[in-house]
């Protein structure tokens, strides 16, 4: 994977489906831009590029694939994210904050017995972020978060895949580095002071 040597500094938000990562990726933003920073904050996958948008229909049980191609789709949606969006804002100086990346995939891939390390190796071309926040809630708190929204339940927004799902996130902080592991369970405010904590020591912001 690469290293990010562009003067902008790339930061990732993961977890479960109702976490509260886009939450956390929000504030940040803000946090941010008080302080004076250009800031990009994005998702995956992505609705620009033609993948992105088959990825979405197959997340809302429109369109069905294999895991396998799933999984490849996901990797096509993330090149075309990195090379349109995420690379020319580093190049800038930007902040880039991205609501879900490659860890994503290593998760939710091997809820359907695809091989960690095929995962690994279709992504081993991307940017490595600079930091990335993994938020950890028990998959029943997540179910509970979700099925408050009152919105349809997406592929992966079942207690059991969250579960397996989080089999595989746990294990990605020992093996890659800068990926932190946050109590997602306590209020917002203190989680976003613990992310604000380790974003000053880690990137001096």
């Amino acid at each position: 994977m690469l290293k990010n040597t562009n003067k902008g500094k790339f930061i990732v938000f993961e977890g479960l489906d109702g976490s509260g990562q886009s939450t956390q990726a929000g504030l940040l933003k803000d946090f941010l831009l008080e302080k004076g920073y250009e800031v990009i904050l994005t998702k995956e996958p992505t609705i620009e590029s033609e993948a992105g948008r088959k990825i979405r229909k197959v997340l809302d049980k429109k369109l069905n694939l294999s895991p396998k191609e799933l999984q490849e789709l996901f990797a096509q949606d993330r090149k075309e994210h990195l090379e349109n969006i995420i690379i020319p804002a580093l190049k800038q100086g930007k902040m880039v904050i991205s609501d879900r990346y490659f860890f994503s995939s290593f998760a939710f891939g091997t809820v359907d017995n695809l091989d960690l390390e095929w995962l690994i190796e279709i992504n081993n071309s991307f940017l490595f972020p600079d930091i990335s926040f993994l938020l950890k809630v028990k998959p029943e708190t997540c179910i509970e978060r979700i099925e408050g929204r009152g919105l349809a339940k997406t592929l992966f927004e079942i207690k059991e895949k969250l579960e397996k799902t989080w089999e595989t996130y746990k294990v990605l902080p020992g093996r890659f580095e800068n990926v932190h592991l946050i109590n997602g369970e306590r209020s917002i405010d203190k989680i976003f002071k613990e992310i604000k904590e380790i974003l000053s020591n880690k990137l001096n912001l």
